[in-house]
């Protein structure tokens, strides 16, 4: 079937919105900018909708959504570099040691995000905070199906060696007893 209909553009937002929500803020670590590459996204879909299969509708929309992710990220980057945003965007006094602890966790995640090579970066966003099949992501990526799996576990471990001083931080004795038992 050719084209997207009123009906069905509605009901693929509905199912599509938080996953792709969760896509686009992980790559921009930014709430409002997230929602409006997800808005986006579906705004431009919506102008193709006479071009578009429903077979194809998803990794389309998705692949969409990683542009312009993409796009709004390079050029925040940029925006940060050429004015004082980075000074300016101070968060304000935590009040308490768990926050910061949460706030430290939260920043050390994203930084082994940010730190992974885009084509697993990319490959990892999708695999894990969206409802796509690895058929679908290899579509949207323009790789072979094989490649997606081997590209998430290759990140996943980037991640876990990343992380692991996060993970077992503070209660390596009572893991270490508990797995005696």
């Amino acid at each position: 079937m050719e084209g997207l209909d009123e009906q069905c553009f509605e009901l693929l937002y509905n199912r599509l919105e938080k996953s792709m929500y969760n896509v686009a803020y992980r790559c921009l670590w930014d709430t409002e900018e997230a929602h409006e590459a997800v808005q986006d996204a579906f705004f431009r879909l919506w102008g193709m909708r006479d071009r578009v299969t429903i077979d194809t509708v998803e990794p389309l929309v998705y692949k969409i959504l990683l542009n312009l992710a993409t796009n709004r990220r390079r050029a925040k980057n940029l925006w940060k570099w050429v004015s004082l945003d980075a000074v300016m965007n101070r968060s304000g006094p935590i009040d308490t040691e768990e926050k910061l602890t949460s706030k430290e966790q939260s920043m050390l995640l994203r930084k082994a995000i940010e730190g992974l090579p885009k084509r697993l970066k990319r490959v990892v966003l999708l695999c894990e905070f969206s409802v796509l099949t690895y058929n679908q992501i290899a579509e949207i990526l323009s790789i072979p199906h094989g490649t997606v799996a081997s590209r998430r576990n290759q990140a996943l471990k980037m991640l876990r060696q990343s992380l692991e001083p996060l993970m077992y931080k503070g209660d390596a004795d009572e893991e270490i007893a508990e797995r005696a038992v």
